[in-house]
């Protein structure tokens, strides 16, 4: 049975006697996840969380919809890693025009970026589109910074690493190998003050920072894990939605 929350499975006889109040679009990357993920990780991820997401908005009568995927990422310091798809940031914001074009349209107030890689930066891109939509009140939500990740995981990181690991073992075991394959996520950083302190920053050059396209330790992983982080993304992401559902931009602001 189609969901009328994931537009690719709805049909028109649903949209059209639906006023939708937000609508989410899950943006990901296709790129190197160490030995042990698939390339497509950052992908799954977001649209798993898109869709549960609405589904328990949907339960509290937020109407909101979701869009189909944006599978390509800003991957400028992975160019020579084979395949590591690059998407620029300037295409990202010619994308977002046409597809805010149609939103506004169709009458559609809100657009939540459902963000599952972190070198999508989107905060200059929206300040653009604010301008030329002043009706559509766009934001960007980092699902994977929707719950606190100490909560549940011992290891830090930032790709391919407990977090990532143990949500791909609940969501696609059959596309995770064997964690003894995995490399174990050790990386490099820029050894300037500013840089370790967090107040200078610069593109990461990933070959020379990891040895196997990892960041952070996935040997302690597991979809029990996976499972627990993904219901505290899910239900805050789903409350959000209606916080920001059916509210001006003057109900917004406390």
């Amino acid at each position: 049975m189609s969901r009328p929350y994931i537009l690719e499975e709805a049909n028109w006889q649903q949209i059209k006697t639906i006023s939708y109040d937000v609508a989410i679009l899950p943006w990901g990357a296709t790129e190197a996840h160490n030995f042990h993920l698939p390339y497509g990780t950052d992908n799954i991820q977001a649209k798993y969380v898109a869709g549960e997401a609405a589904r328990l908005a949907w339960e509290n009568d937020i109407r909101c919809i979701v869009l189909p995927g944006i599978d390509y990422g800003v991957n400028t310091g992975q160019l020579d890693i084979p395949l590591c798809m690059n998407m620029n940031p300037s295409t990202q914001l010619m994308i977002l025009k046409d597809l805010c074009t149609i939103l506004v349209l169709h009458k559609i107030p809100k657009l939540v970026i459902l963000n599952g890689h972190g070198a999508n930066q989107f905060t200059s891109i929206l300040r653009e589109l604010a301008g030329l939509f002043p009706q559509l009140f766009i934001c960007v939500v980092n699902w994977y910074q929707a719950a606190p990740r100490n909560a549940v995981f011992e290891k830090s990181g930032d790709h391919a690493d407990e977090l990532e690991t143990s949500v791909m073992m609940h969501l696609a075991p059959a596309l995770v190998q064997p964690l003894e394959v995995a490399g174990n996520g050790a990386t490099k950083s820029f050894l300037a003050e500013g840089f370790q302190r967090g107040w200078a920053w610069a593109q990461r050059p990933w070959t020379m920072i990891t040895e196997d396209t990892g960041s952070g330790d996935p040997s302690l992983a597991t979809p029990e894990k996976g499972k627990k982080f993904l219901e505290m993304t899910t239900e805050n992401i789903a409350r959000f939605l209606g916080e920001i559902a059916g509210k001006s931009l003057e109900e917004l602001i406390g």
